[in-house]
């Protein structure tokens, strides 16, 4: 059976910095090189990025357009790929070299999976790792039952741009990305693909996330430009999936549970932005609660029965202007000294001393 074509898709925007290590990433795969095609979209980068981009031509295809966000990159290239399956990669990330090979042999091995996503590296701005991510195991993911949506709920964060490979067929049926999606367009697409098809998660760390002060998908809740970008785009996905999923048939209980962490962190953003009703608070903060939890223990359920008591007195913005003293104190090894909760998520995190 002849090997599937592979289309690489980095989406960039004044990645000067970094785009070199992505692309050059790309380019060392350990996979044919006859048998892939990269393409990169700039955004409109109003710094050297393209000029780095042109210096790996022919072996890179440059897409230029005007600066619109991550959706009108992916309505802009993907209809130029040319492979059967598309792997994505935001231009300041880059690729572990086995990468490529390990996700399309998934799809190779099984013709009904979708989507293949994995653990990823922390990495400094200059690319050093920090930490790794990944999760506990391999998992199947598909949005027809309670079960498998809820750890869809929990994985999703293993399928972002970087991380996720797809059958172009998937994406023929998801496009076009609604443009208001500046941002965290990769939620939308990896958020349809398992309810088109399988989508498995691998307990492998393929790639490095760069964390450094402009990644446009990071934000600051201190920071009310960024955080109101943010808001806007989760209010963006929570008008726009649920009526997308419904008609790719699905029930509308499991709608509701994929798209509860959605409302979580919209609602939390409203109300650090905007203020509200401090039972608004209480409602979310409780729901955060049960969603991020399986095994409590008595002294952790006597410290959250505190939290959210103090939701019901506290304006929301000094509840959260609160929590975020008490974050960036790490005052949460007291919480930890009296009971550590389990997390929901079956993930596996380790972090180095420096990060």
């Amino acid at each position: 059976m002849a090997k599937p074509f592979v289309s690489i898709l980095i989406d960039t925007y004044n990645h000067e910095r970094f785009i070199e290590q992505a692309i050059v990433s790309a380019l060392q795969q350990d996979f044919p090189a006859a048998d892939r095609e990269i393409i990169v979209v700039d955004d409109g980068s109003i710094d050297g990025t393209p000029d780095v981009v042109r210096k790996f031509e022919p072996h890179v295809r440059l897409i230029r357009k005007t600066n619109g966000g991550q959706a009108s990159a992916f309505n802009a290239g993907i209809p130029e790929c040319k492979g059967e399956i598309i792997a994505f990669l935001d231009g300041d990330d880059f690729w572990k070299a086995n990468k490529l090979q390990l996700v399309v042999w998934e799809l190779e091995k099984n013709p009904e999976l979708g989507t293949v996503g994995h653990g990823y590296f922390e990495a400094s701005p200059d690319g050093r790792p920090l930490g790794v991510v990944v999760p506990d195991r391999n998992t199947l993911i598909q949005l027809r039952d309670l079960p498998t949506a809820r750890l869809f709920t929990q994985l999703r964060a293993f399928l972002g741009t970087s991380r996720m490979t797809i059958r172009k067929k998937l994406l023929d049926q998801i496009l076009p990305f609604p443009e208001e999606l500046v941002i965290e367009a990769d939620e939308y697409m990896f958020t349809l693909a398992p309810a088109l098809a399988p989508a498995l998660v691998l307990d492998k760390p393929l790639f490095y996330y760069r964390l450094h002060e402009g990644n446009l998908y990071q934000f600051s809740e201190t920071d009310d430009k960024r955080t109101r970008r943010k808001q806007r785009v989760l209010d963006v996905l929570q008008q726009c999936l649920p009526p997308r999923l419904q008609a790719l048939g699905i029930p509308a209980n499991i709608i509701a549970t994929v798209m509860q962490p959605l409302w979580i962190d919209g609602s939390r953003l409203r109300l650090v932005l905007d203020g509200g009703m401090p039972w608004e608070t209480f409602n979310v903060e409780r729901a955060a609660y049960l969603l991020a939890y399986k095994d409590r223990p008595v002294g952790y359920r006597l410290f959250k029965a505190f939290v959210l008591g103090a939701t019901l007195v506290l304006p929301p913005r000094s509840f959260y202007k609160a929590q975020r003293w008490y974050a960036s104190n790490e005052l949460q090894r007291i919480r930890n000294a009296i009971g550590k909760p389990t997390a929901a998520a079956p993930i596996i995190e380790h972090r180095t001393k420096d990060k």
